[in-house]
């Protein structure tokens, strides 16, 4: 009977030390990854922006609110990636002016390290891009080294560098920021006289941006917590001169966002940490009890 005892309580632990190693190393992975169906709407807003109104035809000056919402495309997910897709509004919100720009993109994107996949009819404004870099996830357990981050507006991939520890609303994050060289990203047609310009008719613009992009990331999840996003867009004509602002901005979540997403990285962090660290460790805790009483009964048997 006892000799049973000893077996069972082996067998056990055994069992229960595999087990933890399978959960840790994965479970992990299959438990632990990006929704694929998402649904979040964020808030930010641009206090003192100003932008080009081609309405009036000239610089505004206003403060700005966006609406961005994300939906996750499920028929399109996989056991390795997820498909998201976001539409963003603005509204001038001094001058009573809503839907000042809108946009949209699709992003395909691993689910487990946040890197962007070409797939899936990736896009930005209906035109087909070329992801590479994270999307909108860091990977989980977040380093302190440089990332490549897609930005949507050039249209490419730019470093977000490490910068510091830093706590928001009481969560330790780790906050990145990039910084994205003067970039064309687009060239209209518009009356010249609109831009003091003295040769008749229509003339082309260039439009240019150049930002800093700054990111507050929860390291164990790779979940953003809190983002600002200063943008400095010009329109200049083919001689190279500076003719007006297209957009001058500083945007940021808005409080609300901000406490609603550092509630859902802490979740998702809560989560994590149970999955790949307290339950291995309790599991590993009663398999080596399991096996030292299976020691112990096994040494009473011998001296009887």
């Amino acid at each position: 009977m006892r000799r049973t005892s000893v077996l069972v309580l082996v067998a056990v632990g055994a069992f229960l030390v595999v087990l933890a190693g399978m959960v840790r190393f994965w479970a992990a992975d299959k438990i632990i990854s990006a929704p694929a169906a998402q649904y979040s709407v964020t808030r930010l807003e641009a206090p003192g922006a100003q932008y080009f109104s081609v309405a009036d035809g000239k610089v505004l000056t206003a403060n700005l609110s966006m609406l961005v919402t994300t939906r996750g495309d499920v028929k399109e997910a996989t056991d390795s990636r997820v498909v998201w897709d976001e539409f963003t509004v603005v509204d001038d919100d001094t001058n009573n002016k809503p839907q000042i720009s809108l946009s949209e993109r699709r992003s395909a994107f691993d689910r487990h390290t946040g890197v962007g996949l070409n797939c899936c009819g990736v896009s930005v404004n209906k035109e087909p891009v070329k992801l590479e870099g994270q999307i909108y996830l860091f990977p989980f357990g977040v380093e302190k080294k440089t990332y490549k981050v897609f930005n949507q507006t050039a249209k490419k991939a730019v470093d977000a560098k490490f910068l510091a520890e830093d706590n928001v609303n009481g969560l330790p994050v780790y906050k990145f920021q990039s910084t994205i060289p003067a970039t064309k990203i687009a060239t209209l047609t518009a009356p010249g006289s609109m831009f003091g310009v003295t040769q008749t008719g229509d003339i082309q613009l260039d439009r240019w941006y150049e930002g800093t992009d700054t990111f507050w990331i929860e390291p164990t999840s790779g979940a953003p917590v809190k983002q600002e996003v200063k943008r400095n867009e010009t329109l200049k004509t083919q001689d190279g001169v500076e003719r007006a602002k297209a957009l001058v901005a500083t945007a940021s979540f808005t409080p609300q966002t901000v406490t609603n997403t550092v509630r859902t990285a802490t979740d998702a962090k809560n989560q994590i940490t149970l999955v790949k660290t307290t339950i291995p460790i309790v599991l590993v805790v009663l398999g080596v009890v399991a096996l030292a009483l299976a020691v112990i009964l096994g040494r009473r048997r011998e001296t009887e």
